[in-house]
């Protein structure tokens, strides 16, 4: 991967957009039931999904703006066929330094000599719980096996792996413990996040009084490990870093519903339908496909990023006060890549 350039792209508040989060598809095998229905959501037809032709170029086009690190999300991003060789072509791209992914685990084990070939050095893997039976009552489907798989996998082959888990009141609380316990022994980071109403509408929006929030999971955490040692934060982090005396790996805490890192955002979302979101709490507006398909010039593109994130809102309040009605029930985080 080649160096990059200094970032040239910046919202209206003066963040640097360097990092790009990216949904190569809106499938995905398993059925969360805090992310979609049982039943699963509506796909979008495949001619309107991004070609991987169509994401080269933008990633090309953005990384021209300073965007320098790449991760590539769904639904999950295995579903989609050919994602090794995609990836291959992305780590060309002159300025991406960092190519990554963020993963279920169900598929991933046997792509993993290739991601280390690839230079990938870091993985971010949902899992919600290491007890069996609830990982089948969340996700609606026994693969925790292949899930920890992936995990061993990884490990040996050298990839740093993030572990994020969603905490959900009543679901899985009793899991935050042995989750964290992991770290005792392995090189891991077990990454803790606030409950968002990103749900599809497979149930309540999340309330307005979250009662798994990131102060009380880290006071639960310290009645287990004792006191918890925060690193400093760099820009751009989305976690909270503690390291516990004794432990191979480090716990995090994501604020995600309670929004505390908004000030140091330096994230672009772009959807599998090419819809760029400035936030990923608001209605998603830029679409890039159209864009394209509409025969627009590179120049084009780089203007329209542009004027979008000078729109930027501050915080993801103020992007959820933008939507349409102000929408209590959102989108599966399915098809918006996370």
């Amino acid at each position: 991967m080649i160096d990059t350039v200094p970032s040239a792209l910046f919202d209206s508040h003066g963040r640097p957009l360097e990092y790009l989060r990216l949904a190569v598809t809106d499938r995905c095998n398993l059925r969360c039931f805090y992310c979609m229905p049982a039943e699963g959501i509506e796909y979008v037809p495949k001619q309107q999904l991004l070609s991987y032709e169509e994401m080269e170029r933008l990633v090309g086009i953005m990384a021209g703006l300073g965007v320098r690190k790449v991760r590539l999300t769904g639904g999950e991003p295995f579903v989609r066929r050919e994602l090794v060789p995609f990836m291959e072509r992305l780590s060309l791209i002159p300025g991406i330094t960092e190519l990554t992914l963020t993963t279920n685990g169900v598929l991933t084990a046997p792509h993993v000599p290739a991601l280390a070939r690839l230079g990938v050095r870091a993985v971010n893997l949902s899992l919600d719980t290491l007890d069996r039976a609830r990982f089948e009552r969340i996700t609606r489907r026994d693969e925790l096996l292949r899930v920890l798989d992936t995990l061993y996998g990884l490990l040996a082959a050298g990839i740093r792996v993030k572990i994020n888990a969603v905490v959900m009141d009543g679901q899985n609380t009793e899991d935050l413990v042995p989750l964290a316990a992991l770290t005792r022994t392995l090189p891991v980071d077990v990454r803790f996040i606030e409950e968002m109403p990103f749900n599809g509408g497979s149930h309540e929006a999340t309330p307005a009084t979250l009662p798994w929030h990131h102060r009380r999971i880290r006071e639960h955490l310290e009645q287990h490990f004792g006191a918890l040692r925060p690193e400093p934060a760099r820009p751009g982090d989305t976690a909270s870093h503690y390291t516990v005396a004794g432990h191979a790996g480090r716990l995090g805490i994501i604020a995600a519903y309670s929004r505390t890192f908004c000030g140091s955002c330096n994230r672009i979302r772009l959807t599998a339908e090419g819809a760029v979101k400035t936030c990923l709490y608001d209605q998603g507006g830029l679409d890039l496909r159209a864009l394209l398909r509409g025969g627009a010039a590179d120049e084009e593109v780089r203007a329209a990023l542009r004027q979008a994130f000078y729109h930027r809102a501050a915080n993801g309040f103020e992007a959820e006060q933008r939507r349409p009605l102000h929408q209590l029930s959102f989108e599966s985080m399915s098809t918006i890549g996370g």
